[in-house]
C-alpha cells in the first residue's frame, strides 16, 4: 500500500490552524502529526513538502447542475468534475432538472451509474419532487440519496411544485433534507406583468431582481419555514439571497437546527450594481440583489444564521445567455473558482480562513450526515486540498475547464491558488494535471 505524508502544511480544520503533517494510507487519512514526525514514518512513505502551504478538507458542494443526462451540450459529469477538482471541490450533490428529470428512483439509479463511470469527484444526486411523485420519494434509499429538491418557484427545467397538498405530503413524509428553491411564482408573475406593461418586452437584465424580488423570495421561504415547523421537516433553504429571509433563521449550532440555509458564491460576490458591467453573465435564479443583501449574507455566515457556502454551478452555452431579462438563460458556472473566490474574501478580511473551511467543508458534511468526509480526522477518507496562499494569477479564457467555456469571473485577479486535490487518498489534480484513473466514490449518508 502506497503511503504519502503531506508534511509541514498549515492545517486548517475544525476552527484551528496549526503546522502539521498528515499520513495517507490507501483511501484513508491514517494519522495526523502536530509537531515533529517520527523518523521511521518519514522513512516509510513518500514525503510531500508542504511548507508554506495550506491544507484543508476537500470542499463539498451541495448544489450543482452538471447537466447530464440530456443537456450535455452545456456540461457533463467529466468536464464539470474536473473543473471541481481544480477548484478544490472533492464532493458534489447534483440537482434533478436534467433530461429526463430525476423524479423517479430508476432515473436516479441511471444517473448514479453515469457518475460511477465518469465522475472525478465523490457524488450524490437529489430526487426531484413534483406535484404527484410522493410514492417515489418515500421508497428511496436515503443512505444513498442526499435529499429531495422542491422547486417552490419555477426555474430552469420547470419543476414547480405549486399545490399545497403536495407540499404538505412531501414535508411530512420524507426522512431526509428537503432542499427548496424559494421564490413565489405569484409575486414573480405579477412583477413581470407590471414591467411588461410599463416598460415593454425588451427588458434589460437589470430588471431581473425587480421581477424576482426579495418579496418573492421571502414569501416562499416563509411558507416553507411554516410547513417545516409544523411537520418537523429537515428544511434546507437553497441559495438564499436576501437580508429579509435571514430573519426567518436562528443563530445556533448546526447540530441543534432543523431549518438551515445555504448561500451561493455569486450572491456573496456580486450585487445589482454589477449588472451594468457583467450583463447576462450574472443572471441567475434567485436573482443577485442589492449590496445591502450581499453584505447581510456575509454577516449571516459569520453570525451562524447561514450554514453552508455552495455554488449553484449552472453552465449554459454563451449563446444561450444572450437576449434580455426575460429570454437569456439563468445560471452561470462557478465551481472551478468557488474556493479561490472565497479565499479572496479571506484575503480581504471578510471571513477568517477557519470560517471558510467551516462553511464549505465541515458544515455540508455535518448537515447531510455524510459518512467520514468533510474533516481532517484520523480514519476519515482522505479528501484534501493543498493551497498556495501567496500565488497570484489572472483568470483568462484558456484556463476555464467547464464545458461551456466562459465565466463571469474572467479577468479576475486571484491571490491564492489550488495546487493539489486528493480524492479518497489519491492525487486527482496536480497543478493543472489530472490523474488518469478516477478514485471517486458515491457519498453515503447516516439517517
Amino acid at each position: 500500500m502506497t503511503k504519502t505524508l503531506i508534511h509541514q502544511a498549515l492545517i486548517i480544520n475544525e476552527g484551528r490552524s496549526f503546522i502539521g503533517s498528515v499520513l495517507l494510507e490507501g483511501t484513508i487519512l491514517s494519522h495526523i502529526f502536530e509537531g515533529p514526525v517520527p523518523q521511521e514514518v518519514l522513512n516509510d512513505c513518500n514525503v510531500l513538502d508542504a511548507s508554506g502551504k495550506w491544507l484543508i478538507p476537500g470542499a463539498i458542494d451541495d448544489h450543482v447542475h452538471f447537466r447530464e443526462p440530456g443537456l450535455t451540450h452545456k456540461a457533463d459529469l467529466l468536464t464539470e468534475t474536473r473543473a471541481a477538482l481544480a477548484g478544490g471541490v472533492t464532493s458534489f450533490m447534483e440537482m434533478p432538472n436534467t433530461l429526463p428529470q430525476t423524479t423517479t428512483v430508476q432515473v436516479w439509479e441511471d444517473k448514479m451509474a453515469l457518475a460511477a463511470s465518469k465522475s472525478r469527484t465523490n457524488y450524490s444526486f437529489y430526487l426531484g419532487a413534483t406535484n404527484d411523485n410522493l410514492s417515489e420519494l418515500v421508497r428511496a434509499d436515503y443512505h444513498r440519496v442526499c435529499g429531495v429538491k422542491v422547486f417552490m418557484g419555477a426555474s430552469t427545467g420547470n419543476m414547480l411544485v405549486g399545490q399545497l397538498k403536495a407540499l404538505e405530503g412531501i414535508f411530512s413524509s420524507v426522512p431526509c433534507i428537503v432542499g427548496i428553491h424559494a421564490e413565489s411564482e405569484a409575486v414573480i408573475q405579477a412583477n413581470k406583468a407590471h414591467y411588461l406593461e410599463s416598460v415593454g418586452s425588451d427588458l434589460p437584465v437589470r430588471y431581473h431582481p425587480m421581477i424576482r424580488t426579495a418579496e418573492a423570495c421571502y414569501a416562499s421561504s416563509a411558507t416553507a419555514v411554516e410547513l417545516a415547523t409544523r411537520f418537523g421537516t429537515r428544511l434546507h433553504i437553497l441559495h438564499l439571497t436576501t437580508a429579509k429571509e435571514i430573519d426567518l433563521l436562528e443563530s445556533k449550532p448546526l447540530k441543534d437546527k432543523k431549518i438551515t440555509a445555504e448561500v451561493c458564491v455569486p450572491h456573496l460576490w456580486f450585487d445589482d450594481r454589477d449588472y451594468e458591467r457583467c450583463g447576462n453573465s450574472i443572471k441567475c435564479n434567485p436573482a443577485i440583489k442589492t449590496e445591502h443583501d450581499k453584505l447581510a449574507l456575509r454577516e449571516g455566515l459569520i453570525s451562524g444564521k447561514l450554514d453552508v457556502i455552495a455554488t449553484d454551478h449552472a453552465p449554459h452555452l454563451w449563446a444561450e445567455k444572450q437576449g434580455n431579462c426575460l429570454t437569456a438563460a439563468s445560471g452561470s458556472p462557478s465551481i472551478q473558482f468557488s474556493v479561490p473566490l472565497m479565499m479572496e474574501l479571506v484575503k480581504d478580511n471578510v471571513f477568517t480562513k477557519e470560517l471558510m473551511v467551516e462553511k464549505m467543508c465541515h458544515a455540508p458534511a455535518s448537515l447531510y450526515h455524510i459518512e467520514r468526509r468533510g474533516f481532517i480526522r484520523e480514519g476519515y477518507f482522505a479528501d484534501l486540498v493543498l493551497i498556495d496562499p501567496n500565488h497570484s494569477w489572472i483568470l483568462t479564457g484558456d484556463l476555464i475547464l467547464s464545458k461551456c467555456g466562459w465565466s463571469p469571473y474572467e479577468g479576475q485577479l486571484f491571490r491564492t491558488n489550488v495546487l493539489k486535490t486528493w480524492v479518497n487518498g489519491a492525487l486527482a489534480y496536480d497543478e493543472g494535471q489530472f490523474a488518469e484513473c478516477p478514485t471517486a466514490a458515491e457519498l453515503r449518508f447516516k439517517i
